[in-house]
């Protein structure tokens, strides 16, 4: 089952949180339509501080369905808009920015709009990594979080598990793009034409991909590496990945190969890899915690596989990023 969390606060702006949900919620109801009782499960709440009524920037009032300390792990979180000046709010919750740092740790995809983003960059999620918001607030955002990427030409940024989205329009069409990732295709159509005639613009058209990988044809190697992407951190017997595309062994080694000049094992180990690289930057994790995360049991062969691609130790290279991002003032 697939865990969708948005988080509320007060002075959030409603339709950052009611037009994904119903997004989702009509994804959802169209493929149990379609695939019937094999339709994939998938669990929206919302949760906040605490089960108290949340006030929205236009006073009307949200009830959470759990609160931060109780939600447990979630595979995509959003996070609400604010009104006006976000500082209050985000400099007032840090009980917020530590369960999201958690979440991240715990392979979280987040998605983040307008001044919501504030959240991301406050919690240091953010920090040497590409990141939008809302325009009115580029020049305090830049002033506020200088290690920011900020990318005021694009509506949408994405870097790693980070989603930002400039605007509701723009969460919109990022919604569209999650419901791909869970459903397919077919329902991520159906729901972007039962929406906002405005929800068309193309989600890798206006958004800015940090590392972006080979773009190429085939559709379903496409489909594979997203699910590769999405289940780094569990135990993945790849030719299981190739039964579930439904391809032999060698046939998904063979087009996977020729679309993304990867094998599919090499794929996936960078991909993994990659997100050990921000949680030794980021995070406290010690070696060991950082490779059961990113799916590895045996700390010897992650430690391995890191120093055969990037020539050096997990901790050798957290002792070289921190000693780059650290100073004393």
């Amino acid at each position: 089952m697939h865990k969708i969390t948005f988080l509320l606060c007060d002075n959030m702006l409603a339709t950052s949180t009611t037009l994904p949900f119903e997004m989702l919620r009509a994804a959802e109801s169209a493929a149990r339509v379609k695939g019937g009782s094999h339709a994939e499960a998938v669990l929206i709440q919302t949760t906040a501080i605490n089960k108290l009524a949340v006030n929205t920037s236009i006073g009307f009032s949200l009830m959470p369905d759990t609160e931060l300390q109780e939600v447990g792990n979630s595979d995509i979180i959003y996070l609400p808009a604010l009104w006006r000046n976000p500082r209050p709010i985000v400099k007032k919750h840090p009980e917020i920015l530590d369960w999201l740092c958690t979440a991240y740790e715990n392979g979280a995809m987040i998605s983040a709009v307008g001044t919501g983003c504030c959240f991301l960059a406050e919690a240091g999620l953010l920090n040497d990594k590409p990141a939008t918001t809302h325009w009115h607030y580029f020049d305090q955002f830049q002033r506020d979080y200088p290690r920011v990427k900020l990318k005021r030409q694009y509506f949408i940024t994405q870097a790693g598990n980070l989603y930002c989205s400039a605007s509701v329009n723009a969460m919109a069409d990022l919604t569209v793009h999650f419901v791909k990732r869970l459903y397919g295709e077919a329902i991520a159509s159906f729901v972007e034409r039962n929406f906002s005639h405005e929800i068309r613009r193309s989600y890798e058209n206006t958004s800015y991909f940090e590392g972006s990988t080979k773009q190429h044809p085939d559709e379903e190697i496409v489909q594979a590496q997203i699910w590769l992407q999405d289940n780094y951190h569990r135990q993945i017997n790849l030719s299981e990945v190739a039964t579930r595309f439904e391809m032999s062994v060698r046939t998904f080694n063979r087009r996977f190969k020729n679309a993304t000049e990867q094998t599919p094992l090499q794929y996936l180990q960078r991909v993994r890899i990659e997100i050990a690289k921000d949680l030794l930057q980021t995070s406290n994790l010690n070696v060991s915690e950082v490779a059961d995360k990113i799916g590895y049991q045996d700390v010897g062969h992650f430690t391995a596989l890191f120093v055969k691609l990037l020539a050096t130790s997990p901790r050798e290279y957290r002792a070289t990023v921190r000693a780059k991002l650290f100073t004393a003032d």
